[in-house]
């Protein structure tokens, strides 16, 4: 691999890749139009970057539970899977704020989200030696680009066609960028992780989401076999058809499950709204409701510091959520948890199924 491997947007002109475009592009708007209507959006951000996280990080065999997770506490001793799953939502936040604020993904922009990923500054490998092996067999499936000087420029090439005004469709760029940045392996470590980052980033700077919530990883999860295939296949015959299918169908389907989840969880806080107004009208704020679905597991701290009220009162207010079968109490490690079990099964139980 010497230079980018982009296809003409003409060989890509065929049914399969319409029909997967056009619903593609139905679904998204309507995710796009329902995220728009809900009165914090910003929950959603907190909430479900926390499950994609966790959904791309098992692709790497990072794998840890829903409670470590929701219970995370940088100043506790987490498990080390759930640190690099924290990683990977603080990542995705960096690369949001640099694409909100400048409307560019730059060459910054990924070397900040691989640096949040690995909390670590290696930046593009420098050393050669890397090379994709089968995860069964040790075999070598790939060995992707190994010079340095290369390696910059490729990734140089690919900032640009990021930002080309091409022929291509969106998702088709972004279907293309995916498989050439994986393709290229830049970094030591974090290439995967990255890699599904930029898929959010592209969809935001083009518009087609305002916020980074479609969540392909589940599906890539689902299809690993398939994902893995098709990568190293592109390679070696540059048939880009099947690929762009194969990422746009991904699309509909994360939309199409996330259109339901959203709906679910807007349904969910209304009926939690109407029951806090009715049976805690003194504790009752559009702030403690918020708060209740950022946080599946809430604490005394968040409750403080969202609402402003002081620890006793925050104290007070869990344990009227929890006589009152809003929430339930659970210690873990020495702090005690106040966990929205609606929400929590919501976000646990999503499925790609129609």
């Amino acid at each position: 691999m010497d230079k980018l491997d982009i296809p003409a947007s003409s060989s890509l002109e065929v049914k399969a890749v319409w029909q997967a475009l056009a619903e593609a592009h139905r679904y998204l708007a309507e995710l796009k139009g329902l995220c728009e209507s809900l009165p914090n959006r910003a929950i959603l951000l907190d909430t479900l970057a926390i499950q994609e996280a966790k959904d791309s990080s098992e692709i790497e065999n990072i794998v840890t539970t829903h409670d470590e997770l929701y219970a995370y506490d940088q100043a506790s001793a987490a498990s080390p899977a759930a640190k690099e799953v924290q990683n990977y939502v603080a990542a995705l936040k960096v690369g949001f704020a640099d694409v909100v604020n400048s409307g560019l993904i730059r060459m910054s922009t990924i070397l900040r989200v691989q640096e949040e990923v690995e909390q670590n500054n290696a930046g593009f490998r420098k050393v050669p030696g890397t090379v994709l092996r089968n995860q069964t067999t040790g075999a070598v499936v790939y060995e992707p680009p190994q010079d340095a000087v290369l390696i910059e420029k490729l990734m140089t090439q690919l900032v640009e066609f990021i930002h080309a005004d091409s022929e291509h469709d969106p998702l088709l760029r972004m279907a293309i960028a995916h498989h050439q940045f994986e393709s290229i392996h830049p970094f030591y470590d974090g290439n995967g992780r990255t890699g599904r980052i930029l898929n959010l980033l592209m969809l935001q700077r083009e518009g087609l989401m305002d916020l980074p919530v479609l969540y392909l990883s589940r599906y890539i999860t689902a299809t690993k076999d398939q994902y893995y295939r098709l990568l190293q296949s592109t390679r070696e015959t540059h048939d880009w058809i099947d690929w762009c299918v194969y990422i746009v169908k991904g699309v509909a389907i994360t939309a199409k499950s996330e259109i339901r989840l959203i709906k679910n969880l807007r349904e969910l806080m209304q009926t939690t709204k109407h029951r806090l107004r009715k049976d805690l009208p003194r504790i009752y704020s559009q702030e403690l409701l918020n708060n209740l679905f950022r946080y599946p597991y809430t604490k005394i701290e968040f409750v403080e510091k969202d609402l402003g009220v002081s620890r006793i009162t925050a104290a007070k207010h869990l344990e009227a959520l929890v006589a009152n079968g809003f929430v339930e109490k659970k210690k873990i490690g020495r702090k005690n948890f106040y966990i929205n079990r609606p929400l929590f099964n919501l976000l646990t139980q999503i499925s790609l199924n129609n």
